[in-house]
């Protein structure tokens, strides 16, 4: 039977936020801890003006109650306030004071405490480095949480403070938690706006998105598609001179998560297809010929629930798809009874979880998959792993889940491959918000209770692939592609032909 450790938060006197109590119910989950509270006092003066504007922006984008919303401090009264006279005690501090004890764990937001500080790396338009150091100065988690909404500072400090539970419970069970080197930097803007600043531009432009939403189908997701010869996008991380040719598409419609297979000598590329007027997707397949794709993506496969990422491979003389289905709270595996377009469901691999981009590769004679796991905070930041002797299961939980907590390089965006003995997973950049830009990180150590990557590539839109975004990469044969956010008018529009010439951009 295991000790138990005894994990006292020191909080201020002048109340709680609802992430604290997140924390609580995540620490109590364990059988083996057990949780104290401390009341000391906080800063002096409160950040009014940051509370001013988690209010206004939470009106406006008509958000839940958020972590960072302040609770009385009763909601904690069941706590015990005194530590045991033995076994191992943690105190962590979370008042957002200068910490001066040296008896006790900080977490840090870009080396400063409070949520004040993670506000304002927001407001700097970075995601703050979050830190938990012990009482000898040690680093024992570390990672980025991140957000989806990185513009909406509510939504964002919501997120990361989601992810600071899971860097403090990972920290508490002896979890080694680090983010990963090459990742990026703090950057932001040279000028971070204030926290009046941010509510006035909140108000301001409250009317331009409403007319946003009115003119524009946004996100309007396209696929960008290539023959090539040789190294591809992955080697190089650079965009070709040529350009890339794109998916053609009516408008309602829009393609996005391209993935190409080749089966018997064919080219068939599996996409996303998302209808603006039904606000949900199925997944479409279209073949490729020499020239490029024939026809129109065709629907092979739909689900109760929105469907995206149709990671489709081959495995026993058969061909397996795993589609993202997390509105399901699955991760589950087809088989196709007729390639490409009748696909039947084998299992559920996974249950009561939501699991994003669900990425399966084989290393060192294991099945692995590879997804992010969303748990209260963004969907794209803790990475998580499982394993298996065959790719239909029994799958097993790595010992270190989350592996990865970083928003710039857990995500998964597309087939793993080998490059010179070196495995290379492409990797979602989310720092300037939902796919914004893609990573290379090179898996450096993997066995079921290990897990280490470094970041040695990025790549962004740009002159040859224009948008905003830039979140998938994958290649079958001579066929590369990827995709990007573009906006699509609410307008009728005319039909496109088969495919667009070689452009310099989207």
């Amino acid at each position: 039977m295991s000790e138990t450790t005894y994990v006292e938060l020191r909080l201020p006197t002048s109340g709680v936020r609802r992430w604290h109590l997140d924390l609580v119910h995540a620490l109590g989950r364990h059988d083996d801890l057990a949780v104290g509270v401390a009341w000391v006092d906080g800063p002096s003066a409160p950040a009014r003006d940051l509370e001013r504007l988690l209010a206004i922006e939470s009106r406006i984008h008509r958000l839940p109650r958020t972590r960072s919303s302040r609770v009385a401090r009763h909601r904690l009264s069941h706590l015990g306030t005194s530590p045991p006279e033995s076994g191992r005690v943690v105190r962590l501090d979370l008042s957002g004071a200068r910490v001066t004890s040296t008896r006790q764990w900080s977490l840090t937001f870009d080396g400063r405490a409070g949520e004040e500080a993670a506000a304002a790396a927001l407001l700097a338009g970075r995601f703050p480095l979050v830190e938990l150091v012990d009482p000898t100065g040690t680093v024992v988690a570390s990672g980025r949480p991140g957000s989806e909404r990185p513009g909406v500072t509510a939504a964002a400090l919501d997120d990361v403070l989601a992810g600071c539970v899971r860097l403090v419970v990972a920290a508490v069970t002896g979890l080694h938690l680090r983010l990963p080197e090459g990742g990026v930097e703090g950057g932001g803007r040279p000028f971070p706006r204030s926290p009046a600043h941010q509510a006035v531009r909140a108000l301001a432009s409250a009317p331009l998105r409403r007319a946003a939403r009115t003119l524009l189908r946004t996100p309007h997701w396209r696929v960008g598609w290539r023959f090539v010869d040789g190294p591809g996008l992955i080697d190089s991380m650079q965009h070709p001179a040529s350009g890339w040719h794109h998916l053609p598409d009516d408008g309602h419609h829009f393609y996005a998560d391209p993935f190409p297979i080749q089966v018997a000598g064919r080219t068939h590329l599996f996409v996303e297809d998302f209808d603006h007027r039904v606000g949900r997707a199925v997944i479409s397949v279209v073949e490729f010929d020499d020239h490029g794709p024939v026809g129109t993506p065709a629907c092979v496969l739909r689900h109760d629930v929105h469907l995206s990422y149709p990671f489709v491979l081959e495995h026993d003389g058969e061909v397996w798809m795993i589609p993202e289905t997390s509105a399901a709270g699955t991760v589950e595996l087809y088989r196709a009874a007729e390639f490409p377009r009748h696909w039947v469901r084998h299992s559920v691999l996974l249950r009561d979880i939501d699991a994003n981009d669900v990425t399966p590769f084989r290393h060192q004679g294991r099945w692995w998959l590879s997804a992010t796991v969303r748990r209260g905070g963004s969907c794209s930041d803790a990475l998580h792993l499982w394993y298996a002797d065959d790719l239909r299961g029994p799958w097993t939980a790595h010992r270190g889940n989350p592996v990865v907590l970083d928003i710039a390089s857990a995500r998964p965006a597309g087939r793993l491959v080998r490059r010179d003995g070196r495995l290379l997973r492409p990797a979602q950049d989310g720092t300037g918000g939902y796919g914004s830009a893609l990573t290379l990180a090179e898996v450096v150590r993997l066995d079921p209770t290990t897990y280490e990557q470094r970041v040695v590539g990025r790549i962004t839109a740009g002159e040859m692939w224009a948008g905003h975004r830039l979140h998938t990469l994958n290649r079958a044969g001579r066929l590369e592609v990827i995709d990007g956010s573009a906006r699509s008018l609410r307008l009728p529009l005319p039909r496109r032909g088969r495919a667009s010439p070689p452009p310099r951009g989207l």
